[in-house]
């Protein structure tokens, strides 16, 4: 029933910020393409270009956030969660998009030449656009973390990039009115772009990572650490760890050792016991435990001094380190 709470209230923090996110995306794009038709400005203009690129990604992320919450069904055993990763690669592949079309526009408008106009009140525009995306940002990074939504945290990413970059163009057109170099519009653009294809590469090698299960290493070391703290000197050895992720579910499989005249019931108390203190510190986890029986080899390592069947006397140490419990058992 906590599961079940808990991954409601998961969805619905989920849900309200990636509407926010729609929602004040398509403001700023008004905001933006205005400066620019007010301006005509290459630097406005490339900020306006990722605003479009914003708004089509936050589309497919309310898509995939909604998909997500769908529980399993037949053709999708694990559920839906793994159209996070889509999700967040092709708003990467966007932003990719957005920055050569950026680069062009700005390419041309150095060889043809530019001399934009009304800047001090586009600046102003782009200014307001920036602050709010600056808190936007981080409203949604705070709250994908808080769901283990990788949707949310690209869409965050994505919105902080875009609050940066209008910084960064307001105090470019800042020093163009100053100044009255008005090359110096294009060159901002093209920094700009670049600015925006790492961003846009950073989402695609998380989303690649995340289709291809690539390890998270704070999460195993978080796991290991529960083990140690939870151990029980009956558990012998623990190995063959593994995990993946599917939006804000983590699924946990692992071996355990344990004495080999132990009854199914109190296997069975063994591993609620486990999955309950990880979801302690994993809310949303689904564990589950290949039991192996112990064999004369392991009592070296058993710390367990009420057995009444051991065979040889403790004279190992067994650590559970990471290397340890994601290799093979002692006796292989």
């Amino acid at each position: 029933m906590n599961e079940k709470a808990n991954s409601y209230d998961n969805f619905a923090l989920k849900k309200k910020a990636i509407f926010l996110s729609l929602f004040f995306g398509l403001l700023m794009l008004v905001i933006k393409i205005t400066a620019y038709l007010i301006t005509g400005s290459s630097a406005i203009f490339s900020d306006a270009a990722e605003s479009i690129v914003h708004v089509i990604a936050t589309g497919m992320a309310v898509y995939s956030v909604l998909l997500s919450a769908k529980p399993p069904d037949e053709s999708h055993l694990y559920g839906h969660g793994n159209i996070e990763y889509f999700s967040a690669g092709i708003e990467g592949s966007l932003i990719i998009v957005a920055a050569i079309a950026i680069i062009y526009n700005s390419v041309t408008t150095i060889i043809q030449g530019t001399h934009p106009e009304e800047l001090d009140y586009g600046t102003i525009l782009i200014g307001i656009a920036g602050i709010i995306n600056l808190i936007l940002g981080l409203y949604l990074i705070r709250k994908g973390k808080l769901t283990n939504s990788l949707a949310l945290v690209a869409d965050g990413k994505h919105v902080l990039t875009d609050s940066y970059t209008s910084i960064g163009i307001v105090v470019g057109l800042i020093l163009v009115l100053i100044t009255q170099l008005y090359i110096l519009d294009p060159v901002i653009a093209l920094f700009v772009a670049v600015n925006i294809l790492v961003t846009g590469y950073k989402l695609i090698r998380e989303s690649v990572g995340g289709l291809m299960h690539e390890t998270d290493k704070e999460m195993l070391t978080a796991i290991v650490n529960i083990f140690n703290k939870i151990k029980r000197s009956y558990w012998i050895d623990l190995h063959q760890l593994r995990f993946w992720k599917s939006a804000d579910w983590v699924f946990i499989d692992f071996h355990l050792s344990v004495p080999y005249y132990f009854t199914v019931k109190e296997i069975h108390r063994e591993e609620d016991f486990i999955s309950e203190k990880i979801s302690e510190v994993i809310p949303s986890s689904d564990v589950r435990i290949h039991f192996d029986y112990c064999e004369e080899i392991l009592c070296t390592y058993c710390d367990y001094e009420e057995c009444k069947y051991r065979l040889k006397p403790k004279t190992k140490n067994l650590m559970w380190d990471i290397k340890k419990v994601i290799g093979s058992p002692v006796n292989k």
